[in-house]
C-alpha cells in the first residue's frame, strides 16, 4: 500500500514502434543502460521482439523493442509486421520514434494510421534530435503533433547524447498501472543467451558488408561447449560454432572478404562482445552457408527461428 509520502510503485510494457532505422534500439539501449538490441545503420536490424528492463525506484518498465513497421516485400516481411501488431494489441505504452533529422514521410504516417486501432496511450519520441538543427527539431515537433492526433505526450530526445532520456523515463513510468516488479532487479533482458550471441556476430557483419546483403543475412548458433579454461583456473571456456546463412552464392565471397579478411573482422568484434556478455574467454567458429530464397520459405524461416 503507497502512502502519502511514497507514490505507488508501477510497472508494465513499454513497446517502441517506428519505421526502420527510426532510432529504436539506440533508444532502448540507453533507458536500459546498456546494450540489449544491436544498433546498425543498415533498415531491418532488428527482427525479434527485444526487452530491456528497466529499474528505478518508483517503477520498473519492460521495452518492447520491435521491427520497423513497413509495407511487406517478402513472407519475412510479411512475419516481421506480425510480431509488431501482436505485440502492440499486449502492451500498456506505445512510444512512436520519429527522427528529429529525416522529415515525416509515407512509412511514418502508415504507422500513425496503424496506431489508431491501438488502445493504449501513444507517447511521440522525437528522436536523434543530436543530428538536427534547433530549428529543425522544433518543425519536426509541429509536424509529428499533426500526424498523431491525441497523443499523450511529444518528447525530443537524444538517445546518443541522453539529452531528456531521464524525463522520458519519469513520463512512461507515469502512464504504466500501479503494480509490482515483473522481473528481478539483476535482469536488463528475457533475451536468451543463444539468441544474444547471434545478434552479436549479425551486427558486425551488417556493418561489413555492402547494401545488398541485410535482408539476406540470418546468422544460427549451432553448438555452445562450455568446460573449464586451461589458462585460467576456475574459470569457464566457451566455444561457440555458428552458421551465418545467406541467400545467394554470389553474397558469400562479400562475407568471407580476400583471404577470409572480412569474416576475420567479424568473429574478432563479435569474440569481443561474446566474452563481456559470458564473462569467460570465447573461440568462435563462423562459417558461411548458401540457404536459397530463405525470406519467402515457411519452413526456411521457421528454421531461422522467424
Amino acid at each position: 500500500m503507497s502512502t502519502p509520502e511514497q507514490p505507488p510503485h508501477r510497472s508494465g510494457f513499454v513497446a517502441l514502434v517506428g519505421r526502420p532505422n527510426a532510432g529504436k534500439t539506440t533508444l532502448t539501449n540507453a533507458l536500459v543502460g546498456e546494450k540489449v538490441g544491436i544498433v546498425s545503420n543498415r533498415p531491418q536490424t532488428t527482427r525479434h521482439a527485444i526487452r530491456g528492463v528497466v529499474h528505478r525506484p518508483g517503477g520498473q518498465l519492460v521495452l518492447v523493442d520491435t521491427p520497423g513497421l513497413h509495407k511487406p516485400k517478402s513472407l519475412l516481411g510479411k512475419r516481421l509486421n506480425d510480431v509488431v501488431r501482436d505485440t502492440l494489441s499486449d502492451v500498456d505504452v506505445i512510444v512512436f520514434c520519429i527522427p528529429a533529422d529525416q522529415p515525416v514521410g509515407t512509412g511514418d504516417a502508415f504507422i500513425a494510421r496503424q496506431l489508431r486501432e491501438v488502445k493504449a496511450p501513444v507517447v511521440v519520441v522525437v528522436t536523434k534530435t543530436d543530428a538536427a538543427s534547433k530549428k529543425q527539431v522544433f518543425e519536426q515537433l509541429v509536424a509529428v503533433s499533426k500526424l498523431v492526433e491525441g497523443a499523450a505526450e511529444v518528447v525530443p530526445v537524444s538517445a546518443v547524447s541522453g539529452d531528456q532520456v531521464e524525463l522520458l523515463e519519469d513520463l512512461l513510468i507515469g502512464l504504466l498501472p500501479e503494480g509490482p516488479p515483473l522481473y528481478p532487479e539483476e535482469q536488463t533482458t528475457d533475451e536468451d543467451v543463444e539468441r544474444q550471441l547471434a545478434e552479436l556476430i549479425r551486427e558486425p557483419a551488417l556493418e561489413k558488408v555492402r547494401q545488398e546483403v541485410p535482408h539476406s543475412l540470418a546468422v544460427t548458433i549451432e553448438e555452445i561447449n562450455r568446460r573449464p579454461d586451461p589458462k585460467r583456473p576456475g574459470e569457464e571456456f566457451v566455444e561457440v560454432h555458428a552458421l551465418l546463412h545467406v541467400e545467394r552464392n554470389s553474397q558469400k565471397p562479400m562475407l568471407l572478404g580476400k583471404g577470409g579478411s572480412v569474416i576475420k573482422q567479424i568473429g574478432t568484434e563479435a569474440r569481443a562482445g561474446m566474452e563481456t556478455l559470458l564473462g569467460a574467454r570465447v573461440h568462435l567458429e563462423l562459417h558461411v552457408t548458401v540457404l536459397g530464397e530463405w525470406q519467402d520459405d515457411p519452413k526456411k524461416l521457421n528454421r531461422l527461428g522467424y
